[in-house]
């Protein structure tokens, strides 16, 4: 239902659209919009930590069974490369809004989420990070969100004066 609310034309501005954690306090900055910026800032961080210690249990499962340096070499720099990648994407999303739309279909490019799915889940460390670094700056994709967003209402006003003009 509240997507038919959006994709109806209405009088007033545009609808803005809600960012994960923030809904639409992003637009005013109200509603508690640095306590949920502190917050993401710091659950990003603490999951990255609990991500860590976890992999770091993992490596040390490794080391009990004995499997070899070439083995542990390989799965330490996979799991560097894939924090580094994941990392690097999450944060190009939140700036350009790649892989923010990708799982719809629209707007991102087409099967990214698909393809490079198994490297953001082995490299999820970055991901926190990117948001809890992101997080530190603004909302996760609140300039994106806003620059969307002036434009539509910059459209829906244009189209408001050339009506009334008639």
């Amino acid at each position: 239902m509240s997507t038919q609310k959006r994709t109806t034309p209405s009088a007033g501005p545009p609808e803005p659209e809600p960012i994960r954690f923030f809904g639409t306090t992003w637009v005013e900055h109200g509603g508690g919009y640095a306590w949920r910026r502190a917050a993401v800032a710091v659950g990003g961080l603490a999951a990255a930590v609990a991500g860590a210690l976890l992999l770091r249990l993992g490596y040390q499962g490794l080391a009990i069974a004995k499997v070899g340096g070439l083995v542990n070499v390989i799965v330490v720099v996979g799991v560097a490369v894939c924090t580094a990648l994941a990392f690097r994407r999450t944060w190009e999303g939140f700036v350009r809004g790649g892989e923010r739309r990708g799982g719809r279909g629209a707007g991102g490019r087409a099967g990214s989420g698909e393809s490079t799915q198994s490297l953001m889940v082995i490299g999820f460390i970055g991901v926190f990070l990117a948001w809890s670094l992101r997080a530190l700056q603004e909302a996760p994709g609140e300039k994106l969100h806003r620059r969307e967003y002036e434009e539509r209402v910059r459209r829906a006003g244009g189209k408001r004066s050339v009506r009334g003009g008639k």
